[in-house]
C-alpha cells in the first residue's frame, strides 16, 4: 500500500491539512509576542514534519516482536494527530464558509455605485471563537486517544441472561463465556493477558465459545501465548471459529502456498490449545437426553470489503431437527445478509469483528461509536423477532494500541 498512488495522495492530503491547520494556529496566536509565536510555529512544523517523515519510513522498517508496542504507539500518535487536525479543520471550514458568504453578501447588497464594498466589509477576519473551538475539539480527541493506551488490557465482564421459550429444560441455566478477537500479534504484556484469561476461568463456565481472529496475520503470533490460552477450558468444551484476520489476507506472502500453510498451521494451533475449531460444521451438545446444536462457520461477511469463506448451508446440515441452535459467525453483518433471511430457526448468533472500533461512548442507556455508520449491529445485544444476536467488543486490539470508551470484553451469558 505504501507504494500505491493512494498512499502518496494521503501523504499529500496530510500536508495540505497541516497548512490549513496552521492558518488557524496563526489566528489564535496573533496576540502573543513575536518570540512566543516563533516558538509555537517552529514546534508545530517540527512535529508535523516529523510525523510525515515517520509515516513515510515506518512501513520500511523491520521491528522485532518486542518493539511492536513502540511502532504501534508511534503510529497511533500520528493517526491521532491526523484525526485531531481533521476534526479541528471542520470548525475552521465552517468559519471559512461563513466568511465567504459574508463577503458575497457585502459585495452584492452593500456596494456603492462604483462597485466598492463598504468599509465594514473590507476585511472579514477569521473567528477566534471557532478557531479555539476547533483546537479544543481536536486536542480533546488527541488527548483521549493517548489516555486510551492504558485501557487495552482493562477486561470487562458483561453479564446478562437470554431467555428462549424453546430452550430444552436441561440446558436452562447454562453458563456460556463468549469472547472474540484475541489478535495475539498485538499483545506486548503477557501478564496482563493472563489476568484476562483468569477472569474467564474464575467464572467456571459450562461452555466457552470463541468467535474468531486469534491472530492478526501469522500463526506464530500465538507462540508466546500458547501456555496462557491453553488453560481456557470448560466441562462442555471450548469451540472456536476463524475470523477475517486468520486467513492472512492482510499481509504479503512469498507464495500462495505459504499463505495456505500458515492457515493450516493456525488450525493446528486451535487443536493444540484444546479448542474444537468448527469449519462449516455443527456439533451436538447433550444433557439428560436433550440436545442443542452449536453451529460454526468460517468467515462470512455481508460487506463487500471483506472476503467470505464460509458455507452456512453446509454448516447447518444435520441440525434441522434440533430444538435450539447457536450460530458462531465472526462478522455481525452476516446476520442481516443471510441468517435472518434464510435461517429463522437459528435462535442465537454470536459475533465479534467490530471491536466497537475501540473508540466510542457507553453510558447507561446510550452507546455511540463511529463504527455504527458502517455496521448496523456493532456491540451488544440485538433482537429481531424471536432471534437474537450478540456482538462481543473483542478481547484484544489491533492497529490503535488502546481503547477509548469501548473496553475489551468477556461476555458471560446465562440461558434461561
Amino acid at each position: 500500500m505504501r507504494n500505491s498512488p493512494f498512499w502518496w495522495v494521503f501523504i499529500g492530503f496530510m500536508l495540505l491539512l497541516d497548512f490549513y491547520f496552521f492558518q488557524a494556529l496563526k489566528t489564535i496566536s496573533q496576540t502573543a509576542n513575536p518570540k512566543t509565536r516563533l516558538i509555537i510555529y517552529v514546534s508545530y512544523w517540527t512535529i508535523s514534519a516529523t510525523a510525515i517523515i515517520i509515516l513515510i519510513v515506518l512501513p520500511h522498517l523491520q521491528f522485532e516482536h518486542q518493539a511492536r508496542l513502540i511502532r504501534n504507539t508511534i503510529f497511533a500518535c500520528i493517526a491521532g494527530l491526523f484525526f485531531a487536525k481533521l476534526i479541528a479543520s471542520v470548525f475552521f471550514l465552517v468559519d471559512d464558509v461563513r466568511r465567504v458568504i459574508q463577503f458575497i453578501a457585502l459585495k452584492i447588497f452593500f456596494s456603492n455605485t462604483k462597485g466598492q464594498v463598504l468599509q465594514q466589509g473590507e476585511k472579514i477576519s477569521r473567528s477566534i471563537f471557532l478557531s479555539w473551538t476547533g483546537m479544543l475539539m481536536g486536542g480533546g480527541l488527541f488527548g483521549s486517544l493517548v489516555y486510551g493506551f492504558r485501557n487495552k488490557y482493562r477486561y470487562q465482564l458483561r453479564r446478562f441472561q437470554l431467555a428462549f421459550e424453546n430452550l430444552p429444560a436441561s440446558f436452562r441455566g447454562l453458563k456460556i463465556i463468549h469472547f472474540s478477537d484475541i489478535h495475539s500479534g498485538s499483545f506486548t504484556d503477557k501478564d496482563a493477558v493472563h489476568r484476562g484469561v483468569q477472569k474467564i476461568l474464575d467464572e467456571k463456565p459450562d461452555l466457552i465459545l470463541f468467535t474468531g481472529d486469534l491472530v492478526n496475520n501469522r500463526h506464530d503470533e500465538m507462540n508466546d501465548y500458547m501456555d496462557v490460552f491453553n488453560k481456557v477450558n470448560a466441562p462442555l468444551g471450548v469451540f472456536s471459529i476463524l475470523g477475517n484476520h486468520d486467513y492472512g489476507d492482510y499481509m504479503h506472502w512469498d507464495s500462495e502456498d505459504e499463505k495456505k500453510q500458515n492457515l493450516e498451521k493456525l488450525k493446528e494451533v486451535h487443536t493444540a490449545l484444546g479448542w474444537r475449531l468448527l469449519l462449516d460444521e455443527n456439533i451436538v451438545l447433550e444433557k439428560e437426553g436433550e440436545k442443542i446444536s452449536i453451529i460454526g462457520v468460517q468467515n462470512i461477511s455481508g460487506k463487500s470489503g471483506f472476503k467470505s469463506y464460509g458455507d452456512l448451508q453446509k454448516a447447518y446440515a444435520g441440525a434441522e431437527e434440533l430444538p435450539f441452535k447457536i450460530l458462531m459467525s465472526h462478522d455481525p453483518s452476516h446476520w442481516d445478509s443471510e441468517v435472518r433471511i434464510h435461517y429463522p430457526d437459528i435462535d442465537l448468533m454470536l459475533s465479534g469483528h467490530t471491536h466497537g472500533m475501540q473508540f466510542g461512548v457507553e453510558i447507561a442507556g446510550f452507546k455511540w461509536s463511529p463504527v455504527q455508520y458502517i455496521y448496523r449491529q456493532w456491540a451488544g445485544l440485538y433482537l429481531e423477532g424471536r432471534q437474537k444476536l450478540y456482538v462481543n467488543r473483542g478481547f484484544g486490539f489491533i492497529g490503535y494500541p488502546g481503547r477509548v470508551g469501548i473496553l475489551p470484553e468477556i461476555s458471560v451469558i446465562e440461558l434461561v
